[in-house]
């Protein structure tokens, strides 16, 4: 392989690993928004999505630690920030259940 190819598939991985990252946020709100997920689901599976984050960072940076630190805490406070966001703008429960019951005479 040569070294634009390495370069290139490097700096692929790089942008493909940050922008899914980025994405993480809009993801959360909307699986909220749609009630696939609840806000109480997403903070029960917090331990699991931090060993996730850094899994990740592992296997799409290369073998140092600042890098791996690099995706791994962005990506971490990205899903917090998404379950922040979420919790004002998800679906409530009794929300939905209130505007069926208006009579309209």
């Amino acid at each position: 392989m040569t070294d634009i190819d390495k370069y290139l598939s490097f700096t692929l991985t790089m942008f493909l690993a940050f922008g899914l990252t980025f994405e993480v946020p809009i993801v959360i709100v909307l699986l909220v928004h749609m009630g696939a997920i609840s806000v109480e689901k997403l903070r029960a599976i917090r331990p699991y999505m931090i060993v996730g984050a850094f899994v990740a960072g592992a296997v799409f940076t290369p073998p140092d630690v600042i890098s791996q630190l690099m995706l791994a805490v962005p990506l971490w406070l990205l899903y917090e920030a998404g379950i922040i966001v979420a919790r004002f703008t998800g679906v409530r429960q009794g929300a939905a259940t209130e505007t069926s019951h208006v009579d309209t005479d």
